[in-house]
């Protein structure tokens, strides 16, 4: 893609109403554009990296077994009242009427649809286990929406849904969830630290948050240093091999690990200091395991081995795929923007042509533009007559994983230069070695 036909909207200036850094930096990046109080435009920049999540969060997903479907973003409150949590969610759910005067609401969540769709078409336990997902806007109609995409009003949300026939099933079920959301953040960069975390208005006995540390995170968390050095699995784990599921869940919840509402001082104060790591953490996932709270209600069952009707056991399974945006800004910055982990970089790198109508930079920069792209690498061409110092800011403040920089200099004797945005290391070289270099 080339910058001049780009839609890039850079910000010099730090708008006044961004107070960490992961907004502040969306917003200068020309990332997205807030349209109101908690609810943004994504920009094509800030599309692509989404694309990107949503693209590994879809794999990790169909690997585990789960199967994709879409709801739709409004839903009848009909549907609730069956649940019992029409009148119990409080004033975040944004209801609405149409013009028969028929309640609706914006969806906040998706158990009770998912629980209709599921009744409705399955009737016996030969049918299970069933695992749906999808990826749809949700509306939480928050008090005081703020930091940009981490706390908006409209976020974009992929939650998945469990069905299984008992409780040891849906544990299993549960646990697939849990090594698939490791995988998932492992794959975006980040280390995510699963913690026991309370249900909410969601319900349930079991649940565990996904959180990764960043000094500017929104809680405060304890957890035990062993997590740092721990393997998640790789693409070869098996999910249809529920001891070895379970075996991995139980690694990665022995070590002390808990956000501030569930945190156990004395068994803290159990730890040796040098293993103990208080720090401040974001929350990017979010898994629940609830039985039968909305099965029974909603008559939600199955004929079991005997013939029997038996309400199935349910979990849900939540990544904010916006808000992980952000997380991973925060986790990943430095003092002149965003470092992108390679596999949600919005481009794979970023081509400086330093003189644009030079005939050694143009020559060479068309010609490392088409190895780039036949490579199969999406390459950001900034092919603009700027200055050199906006250029480098830019590509800094968008932060790509590589830049290849070619000026009149270097352009005459058949040279390029390369900058790792993560680590700033520079390196010069002949033109026809850049390609293999960017690709190694």
């Amino acid at each position: 893609m080339r910058l001049s036909r780009y839609f890039l909207p850079i910000l010099k200036e730090t708008p006044k109403e961004a107070e960490i850094v992961s907004h502040r930096l969306m917003l200068r990046a020309g990332m997205i554009r807030q349209q109101a109080a908690g609810i943004y435009s994504f920009l094509p920049l800030g599309k692509r990296v989404l694309d990107k999540v949503c693209n590994i969060i879809r794999e990790e997903q169909n690997r585990s077994g789960a199967v994709e479907l879409l709801m739709p973003t409004i839903q009848s409150a009909d549907l609730w009242r069956e649940s019992g949590r029409y009148d119990d969610y409080g004033k975040e759910m944004l209801r609405i009427e149409d013009r028969h005067e028929r309640e609706l609401l914006f969806g906040p969540t998706n158990e009770e649809m998912v629980t209709d769709i599921f009744r409705s078409s399955v009737r016996s336990y030969k049918d299970l286990p069933l695992n749906l997902y999808h990826i749809q806007w949700k509306f939480r109609d928050e008090v005081r929406p703020r930091f940009g995409v981490m706390r908006s009003r409209e976020f974009l949300m992929k939650d998945a849904y469990s069905f299984d026939l008992d409780q040891a099933a849906a544990e299993t079920a549960y646990h697939r969830m849990f090594v698939a959301y490791l995988r998932t953040f492992n794959r975006c960069g980040l280390k995510a630290i699963p913690m026991r975390a309370d249900t909410g208005p969601i319900g349930g006995d079991l649940s565990h948050e996904f959180i990764i540390l960043a000094s500017t995170g929104e809680s405060e968390v304890f957890c035990h240093r062993d997590f740092l050095q721990m393997t998640v699995p790789g693409e070869g784990v098996d999910f249809d091999d529920p001891a070895a599921l379970a075996e991995t869940v139980r690694a990665w919840t022995t070590p002390y690990a808990a956000t501030d509402e569930m945190h156990d001082e004395a068994a803290w104060n159990a730890l040796p200091d040098e293993a103990k790591m208080a720090a401040r953490g974001i929350e990017v996932g979010h898994i629940f395991y609830f039985g039968t709270k909305y099965s029974k209600p909603m008559n939600a069952v199955v004929a079991g081995p005997d013939g029997r009707e038996i309400p199935v056991h349910m979990g849900s399974y939540g990544i904010g795929p916006s808000r992980l945006l952000a997380a991973i800004i925060e986790a990943s910055h430095d003092e002149n923007g965003i470092i992108w982990p390679k596999a949600v970089a919005p481009f794979d790198v970023g081509l400086v042509n330093m003189k644009p109508g030079d005939g050694d930079c143009d020559r060479a920069c068309e010609d490392l533009y088409a190895r780039l792209q036949a490579a199969g690498l999406d390459v950001l061409y900034d092919d603009q007559d700027t200055r050199a110092g906006a250029k480098f800011a830019t590509m800094d403040l968008i932060g790509l994983p590589m830049q290849v920089i070619v000026g009149p200099r270097g352009a005459k004797a058949g040279e390029a230069e390369i900058k790792m945005r993560a680590t700033g290391e520079r390196l010069t070289l002949p033109l026809d070695a850049v390609v293999p270099r960017v690709l190694s």
